[in-house]
């Protein structure tokens, strides 16, 4: 090794040694300053900003002793008088206490009501701005059969547009209006921490604390990244697929994206860049099945996945022998990781993923290929499987290693997806065939539901179809709340998985004209501070 590299990977050890230091003292500094943070108000404004900046996995005891105290308070006053008198401070309390699993109801913001029904005058009136935003960012929690909350956050959106573009110079401007396009529980702390922290004002010492830890943890955050981006880069320019199959999708650093934002955890670094294989393979699959291969070969290639034989593969075409056996040795390379971790050997699980996925595949090349439009329910219920999220999220389940029991894994292989699984790929799907994404690269068609719902509904415009669609993303992300923030046999780990990956969809499926995703692009560009990679995700 040359001697100006040695003095160069000195100096960065060095480095980052002063800066995992200093992170440490403010982290201390920050965790006593909560422990003796005295007023309610105070205590959840301080977990809130630390939730919002990415840094709650530092502090999940100091969290839970706050919130475990909150939650016995508020028990004895749900519904009545007592307790907090302003909208913001229940509105946030809510909001909280929901997302970390308490069975609370909307009828701690009842007070705020008249007839359960409206807002009270002095809120119409669009006093309370603080207080409405509060009560917007609570109604996107709202459970199934939750209709005054739900209401209220519609009433609540429709009084702060009314309200932004009369009142521009107002100091509290840029906050609503950066809530109504990325409401907190509907976006990803991974690309709004930034924003929040250069938006983040006060003069309490605790908020410049915060603000410090959180620039360090940016710095780490960054740099652990671009790492795991040329480890995902290396491995797929070994892997060489793209040499035999020149016709698939070459963007590792697009599908890493998934993981990065969704696997927020920086612990979890091994963990992202496995579940990146495992995409991978999903978006190349898909491209044998829409865009090169004929019907009776992807009829073979299922065949073979069902089989998941290796040796017996002489009928399937060259290019398809290339594809089997990178999902065949990668899907095996991660079950064996699995099993030297966690003591559990997936292989069975993950297989039949891949099979049910490559059969709901093979119905959309059949359906489509001859002429034929399902009904919705059809491609609905085919759909949530063509979609990938079930294969994706069952490896993670197993890469995470987390409450891997009997139970749990049942429920994998059971024909009935969980819930938390079938809402997240139901909202996947649904956004897919919005009509906004026009997907660079992959020239074959598959249907949408939109099509379907128009045949089913003689005479609707694409509007109404469109209309249609947006409810029923919105009907399935109540559904996901009630799974995720009630009991269930998953880790918070897994739940917040799904509710992320349901966070990025929007985002993964916005192409504008040119074939670009140019919200995640600015985010990434953000996030990392380089462009070049950032524009990589979209071209390879």
């Amino acid at each position: 090794m040359a001697i100006h590299q040695v003095h160069s990977a000195s100096s960065k050890g060095r480095i980052n040694g002063d800066l995992h230091l200093h992170h440490s003292e403010k982290l201390r500094e920050v965790k006593e300053t909560l422990a003796n943070a005295g007023e309610d108000l105070q205590q959840l404004v301080m977990v809130d900003a630390i939730q919002r900046l990415g840094l709650a996995y530092h502090f999940q005891e100091e969290i839970e002793v706050i919130l475990q105290k909150q939650y016995t308070r508020s028990s004895a006053y749900s519904g009545n008088d007592d307790g907090p008198h302003h909208l913001f401070e229940v509105s946030l309390l809510f909001q909280l206490l929901r997302q970390q699993g308490y069975p609370v109801t909307p009828d701690m913001c009842n007070k705020f009501f008249k007839n359960n029904k409206k807002l009270k005058s002095g809120l119409i009136a669009g006093e309370d701005i603080k207080g409405l935003v509060g009560l917007f960012e609570a109604s996107q929690m709202t459970f199934q059969g939750e209709e005054t909350l739900d209401e209220a956050g519609k009433l609540s959106h429709q009084l702060l547009t009314a309200w932004l573009p009369k009142n521009l110079d107002d100091p509290g401007a840029t906050l609503v209006a950066h809530t109504l396009e990325h409401p907190y529980h509907k976006s990803l702390t991974r690309f709004m921490a930034k924003n929040f922290f250069n938006n983040f004002q006060g003069q309490e010492k605790w908020i410049s604390s915060l603000q410090d830890l959180a620039k360090l943890e940016f710095n780490m955050v960054e740099s652990l990244i671009q790492n795991e981006i040329l480890q995902v880069a290396k491995w797929w320019k070994e892997l060489g697929l793209t040499k035999e199959l020149n016709f698939v999708r070459d963007q590792p650093i697009k599908w890493y994206t998934w993981p990065m934002a969704s696997l927020v955890d920086p612990r979890l670094s091994e963990e992202r860049i496995e579940l990146t294989k495992a995409i991978s393979l999903v978006y190349i699959i898909d491209d044998v099945f829409d865009v090169h291969g004929t019907l009776d070969e992807l009829v073979l290639f299922t065949a073979a996945v069902v089989r998941w034989d290796s040796a017996a593969n002489d009928e399937l075409p060259n290019y398809m022998k290339t594809c089997f056996k990178a999902l065949y040795d990668i899907t095996n390379d991660i079950s064996e990781k699995v099993y030297r971790r966690h003591g559990w050997n997936p292989i069975a699980t993950l297989k039949e993923s891949w099979a049910r996925l490559c059969k709901a595949f093979l119905v959309e090349a059949q359906w489509f290929r001859h002429g034929q439009l399902p009904n919705t329910e059809d491609y609905l219920q085919n759909g949530i499987i063509s979609s990938g999220v079930p294969a994706v999220l069952t490896h993670a389940f197993f890469i995470l290693g987390q409450g891997m029991t009997k139970e749990t894994i049942d429920l994998f292989n059971n024909n009935n997806l969980p819930s938390i699984v079938s809402s997240t790929a139901t909202i996947l799907r649904l956004w897919d065939d919005f009509g906004s994404s026009q997907d660079e690269d992959q020239n074959g068609y598959d249907g949408s539901y939109i099509e379907c719902y128009m045949k089913e509904h003689t005479g609707s415009s694409v509007e109404e179809a469109q209309g249609y669609v947006m409810q029923k993303i919105s009907d399935e992300w109540k559904y996901l709340n009630q799974k995720c923030f009630s009991c269930n046999p998953f880790t918070e780990s897994f739940t917040q998985l799904a509710l992320n990956v349901s966070r990025m969809v929007p985002m993964m499926y916005d192409y504008n004209a040119h074939h670009r995703l140019p919200s995640l692009e600015e985010n990434m560009k953000t996030l990392l501070l380089d462009s070049f990679l950032a524009k990589g995700i979209t071209h390879g």
